[in-house]
């Protein structure tokens, strides 16, 4: 017999996952494998993944290089929206249709989960699933970075590296909405356009020499924040460029190569290095905080203020073409998988 929530009460629902027994590159350790799913039993939903974004961080999740690697075998995928299809008994709180964050712990690069239905957070309405697929990692991490390091007042400067990367192209966007001044270092000059349509004030080559002499690109004022994804020269440039006192944070290291470490700035100009990494924020601070973030950030993407530019979307089936195309240089966006399974 068929329950109120469109599934009958012993059923097994099968679907495809992307999944992965050992660490390694992508291409070389995923697989599609079929999962089955019971019903969802009390408290529980069935969510249904309609859009998730493809990371840097998912391709060191599943090489090992990041963070804390997950207990293998494990689902791939971290950040992604879904659409609740099936409800279990004693769920309140969700309708069918509602959009939720799909719950990181199981992977997100998957059809559809079974899940705690107080555990999941809600996308408000009026928000595309595209950029609520995106909203949990990158735009959380370009805030908190413009507002835990350094007293930023409107009119005050910052400099960062990796410019066209999706988090810096957030902070450029925060910092319009802020009334600060983003330089965004950049390897090819090509990207000037673009960055300054999407708010920073200055753009600058890696080896345009910038941190020479940096009044001249802020008309005399200091640099108080350097945002650094990249590691090696760049971020020895970046700890050049912010005044004495000046705060330098990495979240990132793309090119994996060692920095000098910058003892003259250290010591001559007192500069701090510090480093930044937004799972420590979300754990470190109680659900009422991180859910008042999200609400900020929520009301950013209504607005306009933020959205993250999608370079390809592509179905779970395609996932190969989808990798390759999210880890090439110059892709312009995002890369996210789409889903279209229903039960």
């Amino acid at each position: 017999s068929s329950s109120e929530n469109g599934m009958t009460n012993h059923e097994k629902t099968r679907i495809q996952a992307l999944r992965y027994e050992r660490a390694g590159l992508p291409a070389d350790v995923l697989e599609e494998v079929t999962l089955e799913l019971p019903a969802p039993g009390p408290g529980e939903v069935l969510v249904a993944m309609r859009c998730a974004a493809i990371h840097y961080s998912d391709l060191g999740l599943i090489n090992g290089t990041y963070g804390k690697a997950r207990t293998l075998p494990a689902v791939a995928g971290r950040e992604g929206v879904g659409e609740v299809v099936a409800l279990g008994s004693g769920v309140s709180n969700f309708k069918l249709g509602a959009r939720v964050r799909m719950p990181e712990a199981a992977g997100v690069w998957r059809e559809a989960v079974v899940a705690k239905a107080a555990e999941l957070s809600p996308i408000p309405a009026g928000l595309a699933d595209e950029q609520a697929a995106m909203a949990f990692i990158n735009p959380p991490t370009a805030w908190r970075m413009l507002h835990d390091f350094v007293k930023l007042e409107r009119g005050d400067w910052l400099v960062q590296n990796a410019g066209t990367s999706a988090v810096a192209v957030l902070v450029t966007q925060m910092a319009r909405h802020l009334g600060l001044n983003c330089i965004s270092v950049v390897i090819v000059a090509s990207a000037e356009i673009k960055l300054k349509e999407n708010g920073a004030r200055v753009v600058v080559t890696e080896d345009s020499g910038y941190e020479k002499e940096p009044a001249k690109l802020t008309g005399g004022a200091s640099i108080k924040l350097a945002l650094n994804a990249v590691g090696g020269e760049s971020v020895g440039r970046l700890c050049r460029a912010v005044a004495p006192g000046g705060v330098v944070v990495t979240y990132g290291g793309v090119t994996a190569e060692p920095m000098r470490f910058p003892t003259r700035y250290l010591i001559f100009n007192d500069i701090q290095l510090r480093g930044f990494w937004v799972d420590g924020w979300m754990r470190a601070h109680s659900a009422a905080e991180v859910q008042a973030m999200m609400n900020q950030i929520f009301s950013l993407l209504r607005e306009g203020v933020i959205a993250q530019p999608i370079a390809a979307r592509y179905l779970l089936a395609h996932w190969r073409e989808a990798l390759e195309h999210a880890f090439r240089a110059g892709k312009g966006g995002k890369v996210v998988l789409v889903g279209e399974w229903r039960p």
